[in-house]
């Protein structure tokens, strides 16, 4: 096993640490973020993405997970004092056991599988990390392939959004790109191999109910901001776009639950079009 460094003050690195929590700028020039949970901490570890340190609770016996986390994961450990770790791990009163320092991949669209069968959701500035981790964890539970996170929004590597996607931010492609130029030209790619891939707005005055609409297709769906939907330059780029019927006094829903609600659809045609087998020719 490394040798185990030891904090108990909060020096240089902790205070490193401590600013990849609430500075965007600080994770992005680092190229890092802090994880905490086991869940997350071990879908880390089994997608292949890098671990630069584990700092753990010194003064406590860790459970087996955290014991066989530090014995089988060759990285830095750190064995740091439980108001520390609190801090790091965003606590008032209880510490996390571990938390991991874990480094950011590449914000490249080509990290993102296109197949026959593609389905990935696209979110237009999103203001709240929260509702970015929802829409991942959404995407994942639904099948999708990867999600993407436009223009001038909140971080996925915010704390708020790694925590509500509940590890799935290491299961399922996330890539940031700063405007529709870079998804127009990826698409546009993707259609000359021979992959057509249909873009999907939501909208409460869509062309279409999204029951109405074959989700079966290779589909990129785009779900737009919390308050203003979705974006001019967005809209234009969509080759169809469809509503959620809804009743009572609601209007819209919240744009995660949004995205979650039209995957789901997504979904329910896919397995029952699996059920059904191949259409006869």
């Amino acid at each position: 096993m490394p040798a185990v460094q030891r904090i108990t003050s909060r020096n240089a690195r902790f205070q490193q640490w401590q600013a990849l929590l609430t500075n965007r700028n600080k994770r992005q020039r680092a190229g890092e973020f802090l994880v905490q949970g086991v869940r997350p901490i071990s879908l880390a570890v089994e997608h292949g993405w890098p671990v630069r340190a584990l700092i753990f609770d010194g003064s406590r016996n860790l459970s087996r997970w955290g014991q066989e986390l530090l014995r089988t994961v060759r990285t830095e450990q750190i064995a740091m004092a439980p108001a520390l770790l609190a801090e790091l791990g965003e606590k008032n009163e209880s510490a996390p056991e571990v938390i991991a320092v874990v480094g950011m991949p590449a914000d490249d669209l080509d990290r993102i599988p296109v197949g026959d069968d593609f389905l990935g959701v696209l979110f237009d500035r999103p203001t709240s990390p929260g509702n970015i981790g929802s829409i991942i964890r959404s995407a994942d539970a639904f099948g999708a392939h990867g999600v993407i996170v436009a223009g001038h929004a909140a971080d996925v590597y915010d704390s708020k959004s790694v925590r509500a996607s509940t590890g799935s931010l290491f299961a399922l492609p996330a890539v940031r790109v700063p405007a529709p130029r870079e998804v127009a030209d990826w698409v546009a790619g993707q259609r000359a191999s021979g992959r057509g891939v249909t873009l999907v707005g939501t909208d409460e005055h869509g062309d279409c109910d999204v029951f109405d609409f074959d989700f079966t297709q290779p589909v990129l769906l785009l779900v737009g901001n919390e308050t203003s939907g979705l974006s001019n330059a967005w809209r234009e780029l969509c080759d169809h776009t469809v509503s959620i019927p809804m009743t009572g006094a609601a209007s819209s829903l919240n744009a995660a639950n949004a995205g979650t609600a039209v995957l789901y659809e997504a979904a329910r045609q896919r397995i029952a079009a699996a059920r059904r087998g191949p259409r006869p020719v």
